[in-house]
């Protein structure tokens, strides 16, 4: 009761309490490993209740028009085209930074998403006509990943969200978080009236998807194209 208490109470969403879990699974193991006790209480912590609930989910907010021209006028910088590429691909900006250059398919204007937080996440995602030239000049640097820092490394997100994300939006007058840039690409197919099913495909909300879409649905990238190039 005291481990299910402490799930019950802490307020986190569900891939939090997966990890949660997961923690006290480990803790269990080496207890009775070494005989601090003698069964693994762990494996009754119910956590599945809270699987379609996100008691800390926040309101998001797309960018606007004016602030989307407002990155096109900084596009000759390489970390504000970043910026333009998560507005209009739709992916997380975790799929973005850790897509290797292998997975980028740039003669067919797509690239797949091969790391993702959800199952649904692994994808094949069009090139808009817009953000093609920047995917193309980052694919021709040639490094192991398409973006990277700028002597060539790995980029992680606490250092691509404090060096580059948040001085881009302070040079364009806004506090967005970098999942609006998600919340803006969807928000944009959706105004040009794009099939929801292929605004599902490209983002990776397979789950919300119902059982004809996700099993009897197949689309193939020059359908993804034309959807994604609406905006």
């Amino acid at each position: 009761m005291d481990l299910q208490s402490v799930v019950d109470t802490c307020g986190k969403n569900y891939p939090t309490l997966r990890k949660l879990k997961v923690l006290l699974n480990q803790m269990y193991d080496y207890a009775m490993k070494y005989e601090l006790c003698s069964k693994d209480y762990s494996q009754y912590v119910n956590i599945q209740k809270f699987k379609n609930k996100n008691p800390n989910k926040m309101d998001r907010t797309p960018f606007t028009e004016s602030e989307i021209q407002a990155l096109w006028m900084q596009k000759d910088d390489i970390y504000a085209q970043i910026v333009l590429m998560l507005i209009y691909s739709g992916v997380r900006v975790s799929e973005l930074l850790d897509l290797k250059r292998e997975d980028v398919h740039i003669d067919e204007h797509c690239f797949n998403v091969v790391h993702s937080k959800t199952s649904s996440g692994i994808r094949m995602v069009p090139i808009h006509d817009k953000t093609y030239p920047i995917f193309q000049k980052w694919y021709e640097e040639g490094c192991e990943y398409l973006l990277h820092t700028p002597d060539g490394g790995h980029f992680t997100y606490r250092n691509y969200y404090d060096s580059y994300w948040t001085p881009i939006m302070k040079r364009i007058g806004c506090t967005h978080k970098p999942h609006d840039t998600r919340h803006t690409c969807i928000s944009m197919m959706a105004a040009k009236n794009v099939n929801p099913t292929l605004i599902k495909k490209i983002v990776g909300h397979s789950g919300a998807m119902s059982v004809t879409e996700k099993v009897y649905t197949h689309v193939n990238v020059e359908e993804l194209l034309e959807a994604i190039n609406k905006i």
